[in-house]
């Protein structure tokens, strides 16, 4: 067996045992959420609660993140394109973090333009980088998330802002270094925006790929995290 082969067994053997991490979590989540509805009200409620519906959101997404990256470097991942109505994408993304927001007391809207109500995009892959992207914005927020989308020189853009304090200046500086590989000088594995890059570049049309890109400022004045797709 040489040295491909070898590699290629092994991350077979890692996005297994991803897979079936994540259908434990998915049972975990199941049993949590039974047993949380027989608590009284004010336990429902506890500050601890936010932790944990956070970190099932957190540890969730990155399962789905790996699992994306392993079948993408197999060519297992193959883009389904078609088109979706925007309003009806958005609020289903936000609906499957509802109880995040409201344990964080995050305060979510979002602002569709009428010009552009129809997006032609892969549903499944860009809703696992914008469930990231939220997960990522409440982790950081003070008190609001806003998500908007709006077309741009013939592209769709998805913009995910929070009203945090940003992204560090050395992370905006270098974010091409994430998309295009994991930099592990800033203490961040960069998982995140390496996967939404990767995802970002499938969507291709007439020569131009999709990209991301990230900064601070916005109407909420924290981070900024845009999704281009041609």
């Amino acid at each position: 067996m040489n040295d491909e082969q070898q590699s290629l067994d092994f991350s077979t053997v890692i996005a297994s045992t991803v897979h079936d991490m994540k259908n434990s979590l998915a049972m975990l989540m199941q049993a949590h959420s039974q047993w949380l509805s027989r608590l009284p009200e004010p336990v429902r409620k506890a500050p601890e609660q936010g932790v944990i519906d956070f970190e099932f959101a957190h540890l969730n997404d990155m399962l789905v993140q790996l699992l994306g990256l392993y079948k993408l470097g197999v060519n297992q991942l193959p883009l389904q394109p078609a088109y979706h109505e925007l309003d009806d994408f958005i609020e289903a993304q936000l609906a499957g973090h509802h109880d995040v927001f409201a344990s964080r007391a995050i305060v979510v809207s979002y602002d569709v333009d009428p010009l552009s109500p129809l997006g032609f995009f892969d549903r499944e892959l860009v809703a696992s980088v914008l469930a990231n992207c939220i997960n990522n914005a409440v982790r950081y927020a003070r008190h609001a998330i806003l998500i908007s989308v709006s077309d741009e020189a013939g592209q769709l853009v998805l913009t995910v802002n929070d009203d945090g304090e940003g992204y560090p200046a050395q992370m905006i500086e270098h974010q091409a270094d994430y998309v295009q590989g994991i930099n592990q000088s800033s203490g961040s594995t960069g998982l995140g925006l390496y996967f939404a890059g990767r995802i970002a570049a499938l969507h291709q049309r007439n020569g131009v790929a999709g990209r991301t890109e990230i900064n601070n400022g916005g109407p909420l004045g924290g981070g900024v995290f845009r999704l281009y797709l041609p």
